[in-house]
């Protein structure tokens, strides 16, 4: 009996070595939470816009959290700029977990934003937040801040949600980017991805969530025209394996605010 384990003790573990192999692996995906602020007006705009820059930025980055994005809707004849979207990476989710007691503890924080945390009942800096948690892609596993040059005013941050009809299909879709080339298939146009994510939790699930970025709109349209017409995409949109596993897609066009990471 003893001589039995002995010999398959060597085979133990090597099978232990490469399941801990692959748990250390998936720990490196990065974890975002998207925060949406909603607003009602100038003056919330304006509260929000002091706290994110003066207070919130600088304490993530004493937190040890770097490469904060923070967009607004590109303005246009048709849309009301009133939602701030605050995009933060998280190393693990426990650094998710306890950011609320690190701030709750930063006393620079405290003080630097004593209007906002201690705003009025009837005086808040914002109608209401919104908060997706998502999980970063096997085939794009940390976050790559947009290297875009240009006026911000000019660069486009597309920001997409699909969405799938059941979870088996949202999970076909995840694999057509990660396993199928739809990755591969932007990097290759120039799309500046910042990130690609499950969503692990959010209003509209199941789905994923992404964001492609672009010197301005001009470069934008150029590289999704060049997007669907690509023998690839013609590939992947005719596959059998990939049909019918999206019913709805949202776009954003944003832009990073003036205090930004990216």
């Amino acid at each position: 009996m003893k001589k039995n384990l002995l010999a398959v003790f060597p085979t133990l573990i090597f099978i232990i070595a490469v399941n801990l192999t692959g748990y250390s692996q998936e720990q490196k995906r990065d974890y975002y939470q998207l925060k949406t602020y909603t607003l009602k007006d100038v003056k919330q705009d304006s509260v929000m816009d002091a706290y994110l820059k003066n207070t919130y930025l600088p304490a993530l980055k004493r937190a040890g959290i770097e490469n904060v994005g923070v967009f607004k809707y590109r303005p246009n004849n048709f849309l009301t700029a009133n939602k701030i979207f605050v995009l933060i990476p998280f190393a693990s989710l426990e650094q998710f977990e306890t950011l609320d007691d690190m701030l709750a503890q930063d006393k620079a924080y405290a003080s630097s934003g004593a209007k906002y945390i201690n705003a009025k009942y009837d005086e808040p800096p914002y109608e209401r937040i919104n908060s997706v948690l998502m999980r970063a892609f096997t085939g794009m596993p940390q976050m790559k801040p947009s290297e875009v040059q240009g006026d911000r005013k000019d660069r486009i941050y597309e920001l997409r949600s699909y969405e799938s009809p059941t979870e088996a299909t949202y999970q076909n879709k995840v694999a057509m980017f990660n396993k199928g080339g739809e990755i591969e298939l932007f990097e290759s146009l120039g799309a500046n991805a910042v990130f690609y994510a499950e969503v692990l939790s959010g209003n509209h699930m199941p789905n994923l969530m992404y964001m492609t970025t672009y010197q301005n709109m001009e470069k934008r349209d150029a590289v999704w025209e060049s997007f669907f017409s690509s023998e690839k995409w013609g590939e992947l949109s005719t596959d059998p394996k990939y049909l019918n596993n999206m019913n709805k897609a949202d776009k954003l066009l944003l832009y990073p605010t003036e205090y930004s990471d990216y």
